[in-house]
């Protein structure tokens, strides 16, 4: 069942399934684009969380919005890359709890100025990057041609099912059947 919320943003709401509990964090960068920053992050997640087979259990993430700076902190260390990038994502280490699948950070420039050249809704970018940040710490990936094609289809389905267009091609028909 898909309702509204308050941010006006569409919200997947489980009957019976696994959830995907969301510890939100507004650590830096400007947000304020975003509104409802709660809902919105939360209506990702629950996206993922309602497509078949990707959850077993009741599982947490821990969302950071945060700036450029602290990301490409972030990405100098663990990736040697030193600049920003849109998302990055960190799974759950050995002794975390099994219901904690780990961390999603967003850098808020980079976000809003890709969305921007994209021409896309900030707030449909933001989503965008919380479903991808999401299925990297559930094993997906986009290494190769085959690993970014599974991954891409799971993201332009699940997106279509908030009313977001593929990210991708621009389209709204061209997300494939689940």
């Amino acid at each position: 069942m898909t309702t509204q919320n308050n941010s006006g943003t569409a919200a997947v709401r489980l009957r019976g399934k696994a959830a995907l509990d969301v510890d939100l964090v507004c650590d830096a960068g400007d947000w304020t684009a975003l509104g409802y920053a709660d809902a919105v992050v939360q209506a990702a997640a629950d996206a993922v969380a309602a497509w078949p087979g990707l959850l077993t259990q009741t599982s947490t993430v821990s969302i950071a919005l945060s700036s450029d700076a602290e990301v490409g902190a972030l990405n100098a260390q663990f990736r040697g890359k030193a600049k920003p990038t849109n998302v990055l994502s960190f799974p759950a280490g050995p002794g975390a709890p099994s219901e904690f699948i780990g961390d999603v950070i967003l850098a808020a420039e980079t976000v809003k100025r890709e969305a921007d050249e994209q021409g896309t809704p900030f707030t449909h970018h933001v989503q965008h990057l919380v479903v991808h940040g999401v299925l990297h710490l559930l094993g997906f990936d986009h290494e190769t041609a085959a690993e970014a094609g599974r991954m891409e289809a799971l993201e332009i389905n699940i997106l279509a099912k908030l009313g977001i267009a593929n990210p991708y091609t621009g389209d709204l028909d061209t997300a494939t059947k689940e």
